[in-house]
């Protein structure tokens, strides 16, 4: 099953921090790193892994199937220009298979397609990526509940990170809420309770 709470990592970020942050409680960790070519990237997911397998903590990769299996990762993440989850599924059966899903038709389909999983949002508007839709809002993640596991994203910190639960969420996905922040393993302790 998908974590509770996702971070999201890249080579920007203070790396040193992972084992804390999954000692913390944060159970699943997205590698998203679009500017490095891929030999990098596996390089990055395998000390991501290295990092917080020890804990238990659930290791996928954005976009890069290719990277996931070869750097023996949990998983892939695929948004909705990447490679199909069908195609996914049938190349990795034994992974675990998230969606980037914007409504509960999406979440169907993405289930359907063999998902096991879906991040859905952006719920709150975000500065972490640009070119985002409009904002879902939390009445748009209890409509799409009850299919897949939600995985709520998108300007998510510790009240909204609860208000996602509340309003149907499986988990949420953070990078702002945790590497932004002046105490990042301090926040990261408060996100975990507030989506436990």
């Amino acid at each position: 099953m998908s974590a509770r709470l996702f971070c999201l990592t890249s080579s920007a970020e203070d790396l040193t921090l992972l084992p804390a942050l999954a000692e913390a409680g944060v159970d699943g960790f997205q590698v998203r790193d679009k500017s490095l070519p891929t030999g990098a990237l596996v390089a990055l997911t395998r000390s991501v892994l290295a990092a917080v397998r020890p804990y238990g903590a659930t290791v996928v990769v954005n976009d890069r199937l290719d990277v996931a299996l070869s750097a023996g990762a949990d998983g892939v993440h695929l948004g909705t220009s990447d490679l199909a989850v069908a195609d996914a599924r049938r190349l990795a059966p034994g992974l675990l298979v998230g969606a980037t899903c914007r409504s509960r038709a999406e979440v169907v389909a993405a289930a359907e397609a063999g998902a096991d999983y879906a991040g859905f949002g952006p719920v709150l508007a975000t500065s972490s990526k640009a070119g985002l839709p409009t904002p879902l809002g939390f009445a748009a993640v209890t409509a799409a509940a009850g299919v897949l596991p939600l995985v709520a994203i998108g300007g998510l910190g510790t009240d909204s990170a609860a208000q996602a639960r509340a309003a149907g969420a499986y988990g949420v996905a953070v990078i702002g809420a945790i590497w932004r922040q002046p105490d990042p393993v301090g926040s990261a302790k408060e996100l975990v309770a507030a989506v436990g």
